[in-house]
């Protein structure tokens, strides 16, 4: 590693640049034959890279990490090449991808799982209801436990079971509810990419801060989503127990009013 001509600039041979960027010297040379990484300066038969390419070499293993194909990636570095904020479209991916409960993941083992919900089923039957537990993304194989993305789903499930309700009903329901939040998750999306996403119709021609506002409008859908669904499903929940069990409280009722007291 030198500072050329007394510019103060630092340039680097490629094991150094490697080592700097912690990538590697293939990795290296094989960016460079995609179009990714500029070719060095040379300097005789020697490569001399400099701190722009130490820049443009964190920026790829940020995206490679990210995901991002090869083909995207050289896309977003043009576009940090014209003047495009990659940052902003960076922010969008990560608005896009993060989670959108504040929930913490747990783990179970297999005899946990059937100590839960596998009471009285034979081997088969717990065969098949592991299998359709997964399915559901209740639960995913991990080693040698299973992960649980939502604990509080499985708790519920859990509670269920224990006050009577046979597994295949719990499962039937977690199935159809989830089937009903996707489509109540898919008519709030369509109304916002209607009114507010369509005017990215031309992704070429965004900018820095068109791309902020979609992030910023994303954030902002998280905790109105919730905000809607909640008064919601109140409201239908006791609509539905009192015209379910309405009946039956007032026989009760008038049960107990004819019922003599003791003594």
């Amino acid at each position: 590693m030198d500072e050329s001509g007394g510019r103060g600039m630092v340039e680097y041979r490629i094991d150094e640049l490697a080592q700097a960027s912690g990538s590697t010297v293939r990795n290296i040379r094989a960016y460079q034959d995609r179009g990714l990484l500029p070719p060095p300066r040379l300097e005789g038969r020697v490569g001399l890279y400099d701190d722009s390419h130490l820049a443009r070499l964190r920026m790829i293993g940020k995206l490679l990490g990210r995901g991002y194909t090869f083909a995207i990636i050289k896309d977003l570095l043009s576009a940090w090449e014209t003047g495009k904020d990659v940052g902003e479209v960076l922010g969008l991916e990560k608005v896009l991808t993060d989670p959108w409960s504040d929930e913490i993941p747990g783990t179970a083992t297999y005899d946990e799982l059937v100590q839960i919900f596998g009471a009285g089923l034979d081997e088969d039957e717990v065969a098949r209801v592991r299998q359709r537990t997964i399915e559901l993304g209740l639960i995913e194989p991990d080693g040698d436990v299973f992960r649980v993305p939502s604990p509080r789903l499985l708790h519920v499930g859990a509670e269920l079971v224990a006050a009577g309700i046979p597994l295949d009903a719990v499962l039937d329901i977690a199935e159809q509810i989830r089937d009903d939040c996707d489509v109540i998750a898919g008519r709030f999306v369509n109304l916002v990419e209607e009114y507010v996403f369509h005017r990215a119709t031309d992704p070429a021609a965004l900018t820095g801060e068109d791309v902020a506002e979609t992030a910023a409008m994303v954030r902002r859908m998280r905790p109105l989503v919730k905000m809607v669904v909640d008064p919601f499903i109140a409201r239908a929940m006791e609509t539905r127990v009192q015209a379910a069990l309405g009946e039956q409280l007032e026989t009760i009722r008038d049960h107990l009013a004819g019922t003599p007291a003791d003594g």
